[in-house]
């Protein structure tokens, strides 16, 4: 398979995983001879500091050309700590996600075992935790109409939503619990808000159509206290924009570190794939940042193509990396593994995935043998 990937590497941590993300990808393509090209654009903070516009027209255009984007992260403390900044580097991804019409977030968190004791929750209570959210991503109160008082004390943002809306990202989580557990969660407001109430009543009508899929509702307040009692009650979950925002980073503290949470935002036509983490511009430079979150938003961007056994053998390789304790200082704090050396193990093990034997001397300065 042909695959030309635009590469929005973007602000912080961003370049470093991203860079792993495309050493995988590369690695992919060398053992299942494909034929991936990679090609980089601005976006963020560093588009504003060098263009003004935190998604210049030359990114977009490339973004609208390519088969999909892989992303890295957007954010600086100069904007993030000045509230009255005009410009800033998150109105760049609101842009292009309205623009590529991508309308589904995809958020997969997974409880690895090896893992439990890293988690700031019950290993009992988060054993088994496998779920997927699905999150609107171009429609309600991110995207509504916004208004500040003449004398900047009273504002409002408008949550809006349409039928259409609704059932496109529905369909997908539908679709998604059909071939997992045939089971979906609705999370909604709808004792109070008006678009919930539409919302629910979309997406039981739908039910009918996915006559496999059990469907159940929970209120958002009721969901992000399940989601910390009871995670592993969860397969599928569908929610609006804010609430899916909410619910999908409280669910990051499940897998003991938010550098595992892997995303994909979907559209009719375009795609792009990002770790949900920010651009911690704390660690920039220090080589500590986790990369598998990025490795695993490349894994499914290989899904999306259809690339089922390369996702795959991307996941068994982290999960190896996992088992291993191959991992950055969030994970393995006496470790001593840097961002290059895990995405060069999970590069060295996809390029002989039936390797048992690890010279874990060796990946310390770089160099993993695989045997």
């Amino acid at each position: 398979m042909n695959l030309h990937i635009a590469v929005l590497s973007g602000d912080g941590i961003g370049p470093e995983v991203t860079h792993q993300a495309i050493k995988i990808l590369t690695a992919v393509a060398e053992k299942y001879q494909h034929n991936f090209t990679f090609e980089d654009a601005l976006v963020g903070a560093v588009a504003i500091d060098e263009t003004g516009n935190p998604l210049p027209e030359k990114t977009l255009d490339l973004c609208l050309d390519a088969d999909a984007v892989l992303f890295g992260a957007i954010g600086d403390p100069k904007y993030d700590n000045n509230p009255s900044a005009k410009v800033r580097p998150e109105q760049g991804l609101l842009a292009l996600r309205k623009a590529l019409g991508l309308y589904a977030n995809i958020r997969p968190v997974k409880a690895y075992d090896t893992l439990l004791e890293k988690s700031p929750l019950k290993e009992e209570i988060i054993r088994n935790t496998d779920v997927v959210i699905y999150r609107e991503l171009t429609g309600g109160i991110y995207f509504g109409k916004k208004t500040l008082s003449e004398d900047g004390t009273s504002a409002s943002d408008l949550c809006e939503y349409s039928k259409e809306e609704i059932e496109r990202v529905a369909h997908l989580a539908f679709k998604a619990a059909q071939g997992r557990n045939n089971k979906l969660t609705l999370v909604d407001k709808a004792n109070v808000l008006e678009t919930s109430r539409l919302w629910r009543k979309v997406v039981t009508a739908m039910a009918s159509h996915y006559p496999a899929v059990e469907l159940d509702f929970l209120f958002v307040d009721n969901a992000a206290m399940q989601m910390v009692l009871n995670p592993s009650q969860f397969d599928v979950i569908l929610t609006e924009n804010m609430f899916g925002d909410i619910i999908s980073d409280e669910a990051s503290v499940i897998g003991g570190s938010i550098g595992l949470l892997a995303s994909a935002s979907i559209g009719n036509k375009y795609a792009l794939f990002e770790p949900i983490h920010g651009s911690y511009p704390q660690a920039t430079g220090k080589g500590i940042a986790n990369p598998i979150a990025s490795i695993l938003s490349a894994a499914m961007l290989l899904d999306h193509f259809g690339l089922a056994d390369e996702a795959e053998t991307v996941r068994n390789a982290v999960e190896r990396a996992i088992d291993l304790e191959i991992c950055t200082p969030d994970l393995n704090a006496n470790g001593g593994y840097s961002t290059e050396n895990v995405g060069t193990f999970i590069e060295e093990f996809i390029a002989d995935i039936g390797a048992l034997h690890i010279n874990s001397g060796n990946i310390k300065v770089g160099q993993s043998t695989i045997i």
